[in-house]
């Protein structure tokens, strides 16, 4: 019976149709103690991870019989892609899974922060009344700017597009003919894209060409009543630059589920900050999308061991 070893927290009806098969080790404080970590992999076939355990040559040499990660999610920033090909450890993301989940945070943060009603109940239980000072925007007839347009984007600008918005997105990497830009302004330049979005919301993955994508310069070419939304990794904005920004008033608001550093530290650049919304890097995570992403990762990790015992009989 081959082992599993769950680093951190999936759902337990998953673990439970992994166990019916495999020795499971499921202890979502692995990610937190790594000489642990690394003692739990010596002698497992599969490792389920989220965002945080780092899959890299450390741990791979740690873990010489690995044949699968599975990646309760879509990103792979955490994991060493070509030291585990280089191993022939096949690395099975969650495709799919979440974008519903994410699509919908985008949207409530695009609905929050344009109405800017939401930062005022400390000042409305202290007995003040500032009703004139919170008349904000609505979405409807605003324009979504989407930074990257794969699938997860794709779901945003479809609800997006049912709340009357008008969406418009920047993706290198898509071919300008392809039929996804159906109903979609495409933008050929970050830059005037950004210029012209009235919410701007990042869904890139991080790489060296992406880091600090939006940094001082692109949020100076921002509206001063835009704001800015980032689900997808930390490190594409520039967290000092936001910071300035937002307490110069020159940007509206801004919603951050990811950041550079995670868990975000106490005294961070943010404290402080005004019309500024954070959140846990939980924006992917709901009830239904945990189920869903447990399941697909469950079973496409035990379809990777099951293929290999099958070779080697």
């Amino acid at each position: 019976m081959g082992k599993i070893v769950v680093s951190e927290f999936m759902d337990e009806g998953a673990v439970v149709s992994l166990e019916d098969r495999f020795e499971v080790v499921f202890d979502p404080g692995l990610v937190e103690d790594r000489r642990a970590l690394l003692a739990a992999v010596a002698d497992a076939e599969g490792i389920i991870v989220r965002n945080r355990t780092r899959v890299d040559a450390e741990l791979l040499a740690a873990a010489p019989r690995l044949k699968v990660v599975g990646r309760l999610g879509v990103g792979l920033d955490n994991i060493d892609l070509a030291a585990c090909e280089a191993r022939g450890v096949a690395v099975k993301p969650a495709h799919g899974g979440n974008g519903s989940s994410v699509a919908e945070y985008v949207l409530t943060g695009a609905l929050m922060l344009r109405r800017q009603a939401y930062f005022a109940s400390v000042a409305m239980l202290a007995g003040e009344w500032p009703r004139q000072a919170l008349i904000g925007h609505e979405v409807a007839g605003c324009t979504l700017g989407l930074v990257g347009y794969g699938a997860i984007a794709r779901e945003t600008a479809k609800r997006a597009r049912a709340l009357d918005m008008t969406v418009a997105a920047y993706d290198p990497h898509l071919l300008a003919d392809a039929p996804e830009w159906a109903g979609v302004t495409r933008h050929e330049r970050l830059d005037t894209l950004i210029a012209s979005a009235d919410v701007v919301s990042l869904h890139v993955p991080l790489t060296e060409a992406t880091r600090h994508l939006i940094d001082a310069a692109a949020l100076t070419r921002m509206k001063p009543d835009a704001v800015l939304i980032n689900a997808a990794r930390g490190g594409t904005v520039d967290e000092a630059a936001l910071a300035e920004v937002l307490r110069q008033g020159r940007l509206a608001g801004a919603m951050l589920d990811v950041f550079e550093k995670e868990p975000l530290p106490a005294g961070s650049v943010f404290e402080g900050v005004p019309n500024l919304i954070v959140t846990p890097h939980i924006a992917g995570v709901t009830e239904e999308s945990n189920a869903r992403i447990s399941e697909m990762t469950a079973h496409n990790v035990m379809g990777v061991l099951t293929r290999t015992a099958e070779v080697h009989q």
